[in-house]
């Protein structure tokens, strides 16, 4: 079974040897982001506008994209018109980082750990279990970044990710900050997809902006 596009950015984050997550609450929206990326890849979803839509339920036979597309289903049934992205991930992303690292501990790839902050508060962690995964990643992203643009859908779609929630720092470390925005810019502009899938991301980088920058706000109030 391949690993999804939330997989692949859970990875990312968390540290190899700590299983600590970096970058938590921007992850967290990228994750649930990856999620509804491959649904739309998949020809489940439909995200133009800034609204989502599910256009075919039938499960894609991986577990945690049809828990997603069944919540999805159900939540966009109760409304009125289709609900805007940054309501769904707003409402997802916690639970969708739960679930992927739920999916990476059945694959292998990731272990869980409980440990005690302070000697007091129980918390989980996971280290990476198998990091075969996650260096084969690592090595694709690179050769994008040193080769160009990609024809695969996949590949630019996880870059546009990255890029929507500034993870830059996580896919690319030895990359100065400024100059991995502006190559993933450049990477993600352009026919890489058809154009359904590219509106798709558009608006769904618009929409982690927005919620990434209330996060920070948020915090810094």
């Amino acid at each position: 079974m391949a690993v999804t596009l939330a997989e692949e950015i859970m990875l990312l984050s968390l540290d190899d040897e700590s299983g600590a997550a970096k970058e938590r609450q921007s992850a967290a929206w990228a994750v649930s982001g990856g999620i509804l990326l491959d649904l739309v890849l998949a020809g489940r979803v439909t995200v133009d506008d800034g609204r989502i839509r599910v256009t075919d339920p039938t499960p894609t036979e991986v577990p945690l994209l049809d828990e997603r597309l069944r919540q999805i289903e159900t939540w966009c049934g109760k409304r009125s018109r289709d609900p805007k992205v940054t309501e769904w991930l707003t409402k997802d992303h916690t639970k969708a980082v739960k679930a992927t690292v739920a999916s990476l501990c059945e694959r292998g790839l990731v272990r869980e750990e409980q440990r005690r902050v302070l000697g007091l508060f129980p918390v989980s962690r996971y280290p990476e279990a198998d990091g075969s995964v996650e260096r084969e990643l690592r090595a694709r992203l690179r050769a994008v970044l040193a080769e160009g643009p990609t024809h695969r859908a996949r590949t630019t779609g996880l870059l546009a990710l990255i890029h929507g929630a500034k993870l830059h720092h996580l896919a690319f470390p030895d990359v100065p900050r400024k100059e991995c925005a502006a190559l993933l810019e450049e990477l993600t502009a352009g026919q890489w997809a058809a154009e359904g899938v590219r509106r798709a991301i558009r608006d769904m980088q618009a929409a982690m902006v927005l919620v990434t920058t209330a996060t920070v706000v948020a915090a810094t109030s």
